[in-house]
Parts: structure tokens; C-alpha cells; sequence
């Protein structure tokens, strides 16, 4: 059985086509920061809205490590409080109701959150200059992201609010002190831009400490960072990551295809 055929088998009868295809992209996401060294623990999370709602998201179960996560296992919650549409054995993660539900209610355009704790991106986050246009790969940021003051773990609903203004019209959203969160219009989009960030992110240390040890940094131009940025992505009318997708599901499926189980 191929791993389409494995997909097929698997949907539950009540979740839609619609509905499934999502909960097998976000779970392959799941499986690729584990694979790529970006997850933390049973910690963060990464969510995508239900196809045709408003008021739902799909969320990991607490306690459950990025490598166990499957398309089933994924909790629908309700993006306001954040309790079970549908019973599970499962707990939701309550942090991330707050942060991601934030984005939601705020961002009709946003189809998916990807919220991780790597080591360069909570460094970069802790410079007071963030990230700065270094790389080929910090280009696309330029003038196209959002700070957040790091104010304790995520649990007052009250922190919404704050989110929502600093994140903005942005795409992605730096956690100072704490994190990243990348958006998307899908899962794939959301992937590719939190990619993205941790190359820049982790280019960005090496040269500073190559800065450190004496070396001069060659910064371009701001004209030269704009019209890189909008190249990959102007007013973003085209969805990012969308060619290399496929290939990254191949991946998922050499490395563990049950994730679309």
C-alpha cells in the first residue's frame, strides 16, 4: 500500500477529504521539526484551521512528542477557549490556545501557526536589533516582521490582544526571549517561512561571531533588501513553499509514513 492509499484508508468517515488533507500536512510539519532538530521536547505547537470554519483549529495533544504526532491524533479545539469539538483521550495545550487562537481571531487570512523554540531563533529574538538582512535567506524578512515582548508563558487570554497588534499585517511574529510563530494561507507556507527564519537565523550568529573574533560583516543596501524582498514576496500574492512541498512529504514518508494515519 502506497502512502496515498495508506491516507485514504485511514479517514475516519465523519472527517471530510477537506478536513483530512489538512490534518496529514500539519502532521507531516509535526514530523519535519522533529526531523530537522526544531522541536522541543513535548513543548510548542503548530496548528492549521479547520477547511470551513471560522472558529476551529487543529492542535497536538498534550504530552505527546512531534514524532508521535499522526493526522487522527490531532485535537479540534475551539479557537476562543480553546475546549474539544471533538472528545479525545487527549489534553489540548493551553498556551497555545492563547497564542495561536490570537492569530486566528485576528488574521482571517491565516490558515496555519507553526510556533517553535529553537536556539537562533530565541537568540536572534534576544538581540535588540532582532534579525538584520545578512543572508540571501533574511532577505524575504526585511520589513516584514513582527516583535512581541516576552511577558511569562502564555496563559492570560488578556495577551491576545498584544499579539494581535504586533504581529500585525506580518507574516511571522519573533517571541522575543521565547520563540518564533510563522503563518501561513497552508501548512506548507507556514513551513517554508519557519524554514526560512532558522537559516537566516542561524547565518546571522556565525557571521556575528566571525564580527566578534575581528572580521568585518558586509551589510547590503536597504534599496537592495527591499527589492530582494519583494522578489520572494512583494505583497505576498503567491503562496511560498508550495514546490518543494511535495518532495518534503516523500521525506516524511521514507522517514515514517504513519503520520498519515
Amino acid at each position: 500500500m502506497d502512502a496515498l492509499e495508506t491516507q485514504l484508508s485511514a479517514r475516519p468517515g465523519h472527517i471530510s477529504p477537506e478536513e483530512w488533507a489538512v490534518r496529514v500536512d500539519l502532521a507531516a510539519c509535526y514530523r519535519l521539526l522533529a526531523h530537522f532538530g526544531w522541536d522541543d521536547l513535548v513543548l510548542t505547537h503548530n496548528t492549521a484551521r479547520v477547511p470551513g470554519t471560522t472558529d476551529q483549529m487543529l492542535i497536538n495533544p498534550s504530552g505527546l512528542m512531534f514524532d508521535e504526532i499522526t493526522a487522527s491524533n490531532l485535537l479540534k479545539v475551539d479557537i476562543t477557549d480553546g475546549h474539544l469539538i471533538e472528545p479525545s483521550e487527549y489534553e489540548p495545550i493551553n498556551a497555545g490556545v492563547v497564542i495561536h487562537g490570537a492569530i486566528y481571531l485576528g488574521r482571517p487570512d491565516v490558515q496555519c501557526v507553526v510556533h517553535t523554540h529553537t536556539e537562533a531563533d530565541i537568540a536572534v529574538g534576544a538581540l535588540e536589533e532582532g534579525l538584520l538582512p545578512l543572508s540571501q535567506w533574511a532577505m524575504r524578512f526585511y520589513n516584514r516582521l513582527g516583535y512581541h515582548d516576552y511577558e511569562g508563558v502564555s496563559l492570560d487570554m488578556d495577551e491576545r490582544e498584544r499579539l494581535q497588534h504586533d504581529i500585525a499585517h506580518h507574516p511571522v511574529l519573533v517571541l522575543r526571549n521565547h520563540g518564533l510563530l510563522a503563518t501561513g494561507r497552508n501548512v506548507a507556507e507556514a513551513f517554508s517561512l519557519t524554514y526560512h527564519f532558522e537559516r537566516s537565523a542561524e547565518s546571522q550568529l556565525k557571521i556575528q561571531a566571525a564580527v566578534a573574533s575581528g572580521a568585518k560583516m558586509v551589510v547590503p543596501s536597504p534599496e537592495t533588501c527591499e527589492r530582494q524582498s519583494a522578489q520572494f514576496s512583494g505583497n505576498m500574492p503567491r503562496l511560498q513553499g508550495q514546490r518543494e512541498w511535495p518532495a518534503l512529504l516523500r521525506l516524511c514518508d521514507r522517514l515514517d509514513p504513519s503520520y498519515r494515519t
